[in-house]
């Protein structure tokens, strides 16, 4: 059975989330009207459409990108990943054949999942899940469904006008092999073009198969026809052929997982490739779009470093694509860097919440907010924090297709009273304080300092961080540790930060892998043995598991997670030293107010720990006032249902520390901990004691 899904009217990407002056972003749109769609590019300001607040505020940026008009052109888009051959096999009439493939079924399905598929031929799985070959108009099957998630040889032959098709279990598995054997109906020529893990049929790939395919062979008159060692090229997207012609990968399958001879004597697949020398394909694996560009926008070298939106109309229907605009590189045009997590919000693109509601479409109108939600639309490729359809964990991401919660005016929590935002709607609430304090900065995307490294941030006299800079590779780690100590003033204004370690592919650098190793907050589990990243054979999982805890970048680190709530701070420091920080605010009681659950210290939370990396002269400003039966524990913080790693109850633990920290060439750190942080900065019209303890502190940093 084959699900239709209505697709938006209107809907676009951009080729790039970030660019800088002279640089060129192409725009790719789908309109299903036969009206022109027209374009035209506004600053985003605010991105919040909680109407108790701001609303969506944007400034014309029409004199960099005038207004314009074009065609409407409604663009397909194909899910499902496979890989075809770069040029086609033959065999002559009436010759011997023989195949064979290991392969480890994932799913059960109502439609057919082919393995292997040249011309007529067609290595599959039925409808029952049981191995069948069809070869022109004859079909057989050995009748007996695979048992999923285990190791199968299946093997096939044509000797002497027979058929005889095979499946063997492999490993420990009790079942015995099945064999059948059929005359064949008719002598036929073999030719065309292989395709591994769907059937090529009116010019598309269809029928994709779910699992891992290891080593397909096909011999025709004990010749090798062609042949494929998926060992080899692991961080490629080429498979590379033993025989016959190398393989391209469509829609980036998953490699670096293991094969049917893993014994887990090995967990480093860069150590054994041969024991990780299959690909796990998914019939909902999509993360490039491939539409063709409908209009490019060169920015023009006097365009004001910041985030923008490409704002789409046509015949009632409306769309917003966001991208940022950094500075020219070593040219800054203000003294204050806010550090934008591209990575992170392409990591979560289009994720889809188990709590999101249809109802929640009502609260959407009323606000005018963005009015469609990834849970509605899953054939538009999940996020990392969602399964592939046979269950397994979504590890690759990528931009380059519509991301619906990356879109102004996006709420993720539906079912709450406050506003409900999370990445680029929440780190508007500090761009928007930026504006209305009138205070100049420049954007810089984690791609770019990703590219371009520590010379990103050099000329900066402070950096901040936006809500939740999550996921960063090696690369931005070490440019914002180089800037911190080469006398850089860091602030962190998030909660559970610099937690995740992701690789950058190689040959595309808008696809990221996550792999979810050992423990942590996870959606999914990785598979035994497959922690290593494909792209570059880095272990995968937390950087804390990697040496690198958040606490040695910023001196606090997650600790603990909640529901979407926040309470305030209490302020805990008295030390006359540090009162500029609290200058103009009364009381201890901070930030019990917010646009993010009510509260400035909420949702996610991060302390101190000595032993993490937190440097011992570490000042602790304020911690926040937690609630009772709030938050838990992360899982790598607890040892057993009685334990956990401070020694002392859970409670303990439990908390957001702001601190301030001065490291040894003069570089700082000023870090909150929490991720609500940020939404509390525009309340009562920036006027509160959030606003004005963070004004304090950037006046302090930019001095």
């Amino acid at each position: 059975m084959t699900t239709r899904h209505k697709n938006p009217p209107l809907l676009g990407y951009a080729d790039r989330l970030s660019a800088r002056p002279g640089e060129t972003i192409a725009f790719k749109v789908s309109s299903a009207s036969p009206k022109p769609f027209a374009a035209r590019l506004v600053r985003s300001i605010s991105a919040d459409p909680n109407p108790a607040g701001q609303g969506i505020v944007e400034e014309d940026a029409s004199p960099y990108f005038p207004a314009q008009t074009f065609a409407s052109v409604e663009r397909p888009f194909y899910a499902g990943s496979y890989s075809i051959a770069r040029s086609g096999v033959a065999a002559a009439k009436g010759a011997d054949l023989s195949l064979s493939v290991k392969i480890w079924p994932t799913l059960r399905s109502d439609r057919r999942q082919t393995i292997l598929n040249i011309d007529t031929l067609d290595l599959r799985l039925d409808t029952e899940g049981a191995v069948a070959l069809a070869f022109g108009a004859q079909t057989i099957s050995t009748g007996r469904p695979l048992s999923l998630r285990q190791w199968h040889l299946i093997e096939a032959r044509l000797e002497k006008g027979t058929w005889t098709l095979r499946q063997t279990p492999l490993g420990p598995a009790q079942a015995a092999p099945v064999e059948v054997q059929e005359d064949a109906l008719a002598s036929l020529s073999l030719s065309g073009t292989p395709v591994i893990a769907a059937k090529w049929e009116d010019g598309r790939a269809g029928q994709h198969f779910n699992g891992k395919i290891e080593a397909p062979t096909l011999v025709a008159d004990a010749q090798p026809l062609c042949a494929w060692d998926f060992g080899k090229q692991i961080s490629s997207t080429t498979a590379e052929a033993t025989a016959g012609p190398d393989l391209d990968l469509v829609n980036y399958p998953t490699r670096a997982v293991t094969s049917a001879g893993w014994d887990g004597a090995e967990m480093n697949w860069t150590h054994k490739p041969d024991h990780y020398a299959a690909i796990h394909f998914h019939e909902d694996d999509i993360y490039d779009f491939g539409w063709d560009t409908d209009f490019t926008f060169t920015l023009p070298e006097d365009m004001a470093s910041g985030a923008y939106v490409m704002r789409l109309s046509c015949d009632g229907h409306e769309d917003a694509i966001p991208f940022f605009v950094c500075p020219p590189l070593g040219k800054p045009s203000a003294d204050l860097c806010v550090l934008i997590p591209t990575f992170t919000y392409t990591i979560y693109g289009n994720h889809a919440r188990p709590d999101f509601d249809p109802s929640w479409q009502k609260k959407f109108a009323d606000w005018d907010a963005y009015p469609h939600n990834p849970a509605a639309y899953p054939h538009y490729g999940l996020s990392t924090y969602n399964n592939h359809s046979d269950g397994s964990g979504i590890c690759h991401a990528s931009h380059r297709r519509p991301l619906f919660n990356l879109r102004p005016g996006y709420v993720t929590f539906g079912n709450t009273d406050c506003s409900g935002l999370r990445h680029f709607q929440a780190d508007s609430h500090l761009l928007s304080w930026l504006h209305a304090k009138g205070i100049a900065y420049d954007v810089i995307t984690d791609h770019a300092l990703h590219a371009d490294g520590g010379a990103a941030l050099r000329d900066y006299k402070a950096v901040t961080t936006t809500t939740h800079p999550e996921y960063h590779t090696a690369q931005t780690l070490d440019a914002l540790r180089d800037y911190r100590d080469a006398g850089g003033h860091l602030a962190y204004l998030g909660g559970n930060g610099f937690y995740w370690r992701i690789a950058v592919h190689p040959e595309n650098d808008s696809l990221l892998e996550i792999r979810r190793a050992e423990d942590g907050i996870r959606a999914w589990a990785a598979e035994p043995g497959e922690y290593y990243n494909a792209f570059d054979g880095t272990y995968g999982g937390l950087w804390r598991r990697n040496g690198r805890a958040p606490q040695a970048l910023v001196g606090i680190g997650f600790a603990a997670q909640g529901e979407f709530f926040g309470d305030p701070y209490r302020r805990v420091c008295t030390d006359l030293a540090y009162e500029w920080v609290f200058e103009g605010i009364e009381g201890e009681i901070i930030g019990d107010f917010g646009f993010s659950g009510h509260g400035a210290a909420g949702f996610e939370l991060d302390h101190m720990d000595y032993r993490l990396g937190t440097p011992e002269h570490t000042v602790l400003l304020a911690r926040s006032v937690t609630r009772e039966n709030g938050f838990m524990l992360v899982p790598e913080e607890q040892l057993t249902h009685l334990t956990n790693l401070t020694g002392g109850p859970a409670q303990d633990a439990l908390h957001a520390d702001m601190i301030w920290a001065e490291y040894p060439q003069g570089g700082t750190v000023f870090a909150t901990g929490s991720i609500t942080f940020c939404g509390s900065l525009p309340w009562n019209n920036f006027d509160n004691s959030v606003s004005r303890l963070f004004q304090n502190v950037l006046t302090k940093l930019l001095a």
